[in-house]
């Protein structure tokens, strides 16, 4: 019998899920605003919705479970969330609870790093696939981290694992949003790089990014840095390769902590792979110890946002596949 499970992706802007089938991958995917100003308990019922909308796509087929990637630290049993970015009035919401009892079922939720799960979905059904083994980087709005060990996540002690994003490559560098000096977010989340890129390129009028920024460059976004990138504009190439050799910095010290040599990079600013991912190629070399340096690979995640919600619903497969070892009867 093939095997389902719903997978969600819950954002600050949007709610994403996916019917997935096991070992195959998505079989539907639906969408929906997230109106996260409305407070948890409409988010709730909007995913409560989306669920079902989903669901009655497989009206003959028995769902295994629901599973969640949600921004923020998740509880070591899976059940919620505590005090999720981009989500105002969230404090620890327990979505196990709330979304069974909305749907008025006992259906399993589990509930992961939306990172995480991002890093489960690629090395079951993306770039990640020929690794056993890998750290997973997210670049998007925040810097979001993962460590895949033999393909499954490492969670650490309780739960929190994999917070690349807060690593300090500068004791006296830049805050970033927790208050931590000169952490990789700091350097490559969306605002601060955008705020890097505009201070960098003032000067420069040769770059087309004047055209495209407006007024002193106040409307500057890393993606008018690639799309001048790809335009042929040195000026956007240059920063975007700054970006990547602090990437490279932080994934050297990845290396050396984890001995795991293969490096999947994902997020929406994975798009400017050819510039920062081949820049992190060549600096990372320089940062990781002699014994390390032999088979370092670091590629890209095409599947974009589907890898998250790939990998929270292989969360279900995984987790009922070890409940099922641990109570046979």
């Amino acid at each position: 019998m093939n095997r389902l499970a719903i997978g969600i992706d819950l954002g600050g802007t949007m709610i994403k899920a996916a019917l997935v089938q096991r070992g195959e991958g998505l079989v539907v995917e639906k969408a929906r605003d997230t109106e996260a100003s409305h407070g948890p308990d409409h988010v709730l019922d909007r995913i409560a919705e989306l669920i079902r909308s989903v669901a009655d796509e497989a009206p003959d087929a028995v769902i295994s479970g629901i599973g969640i990637g949600a921004p923020g630290a998740i509880n070591w049993e899976r059940t919620s969330v505590v005090q999720p970015p981009n989500l105002p009035g969230w404090g620890v919401v327990n979505l196990r609870e709330a979304l069974q009892a909305r749907l008025g079922d006992e259906l399993p939720v589990f509930v992961e790093n939306d990172a995480n799960l991002a890093g489960l979905g690629s090395a079951h059904y993306g770039r990640g696939r020929p690794y056993p083994s890998f750290i997973m980087v997210t670049l998007g709005t925040g810097v979001g981290g993962a460590i895949i060990y033999d393909r499954k996540i490492f969670r650490g002690t309780t739960g929190a694992a994999a917070e690349i994003g807060h690593m300090t490559i500068n004791f006296a560098g830049d805050i970033d949003r927790y208050g931590i000096a000169g952490s990789i977010e700091a350097y490559l989340g969306q605002k601060y790089l955008s705020r890097y890129g505009r201070h960098k390129l003032l000067t420069r009028h040769e770059s087309i990014i004047h055209r495209m920024a407006g007024k002193d460059l106040k409307n500057l976004t890393p993606l008018m840095l690639y799309e001048a990138a790809c335009n042929g504009d040195e000026p956007a190439r240059e920063i975007l390769r700054w970006a990547g050799h602090k990437l490279g910095v932080v994934l050297g010290a990845s290396i050396n902590l984890l001995d795991i040599r293969k490096v999947v990079i994902g997020g929406g600013l994975s798009a400017a792979g050819d510039f920062i991912i081949e820049a992190a190629r060549k600096s990372i070399r320089e940062y990781v110890i002699p014994d390390h340096r032999d088979e370092i690979e670091i590629v890209r995640e095409t599947l974009g946002n589907e890898a998250g919600m790939l990998g929270a619903a292989h969360l279900v497969f995984q987790s009922l596949d070890e409940e099922a070892v641990r109570s046979p009867a």
